[in-house]
């Protein structure tokens, strides 16, 4: 059986420096995704939170973090039980801005698991499409 990855690609009108930011610092986070109580760093564990509930809404590990070309972690959410995966960003400087691409690989498998798949799938083009207007702004 195949293994269940979630690619995304986009360009956005920004630095990688300034995309980076946006990947890593909390204030910048809680615009787009869920925040942090700090700054992503490599091997360090990671706790996001509701920015109006406050509640934990995700955790992993910070694998790697090479500013500001790559950033990966794992990833777990509540409906995922004890099940850990991986997301993956990389920054590609391009004419005009950057090219963000995510890898969110090692979701759990099978018919049972795909509501949790179409989820995060919605989830992250609704994440990305806040970052992307927050950037273009």
């Amino acid at each position: 059986m195949p293994d269940t990855v979630i690619q995304k690609s986009i360009f956005l009108k920004a630095s990688p420096d300034q995309v980076w930011d946006y990947l890593t610092k909390p204030d910048k986070l809680a615009i787009w995704f869920h925040k942090p109580n700090s700054t992503l760093k490599e091997g360090e564990g990671l706790e996001m939170f509701g920015t109006e509930s406050g509640d934990k809404l995700m955790w992993g590990k910070v694998n790697v973090a090479r500013k500001p070309v790559y950033l990966e972690y794992t990833f777990t959410i509540k409906p995922m039980g004890d099940a850990t995966s991986v997301v993956k960003w990389t920054l590609d400087e391009v004419p005009g801005g950057t090219r963000l691409s995510l890898e969110h690989s090692g979701l759990p498998q099978g018919a049972e698991a795909f509501g949790l798949t179409l989820a995060l799938d919605k989830g992250w083009d609704d994440h990305i499409a806040r970052m992307r207007a927050s950037l273009h702004e």
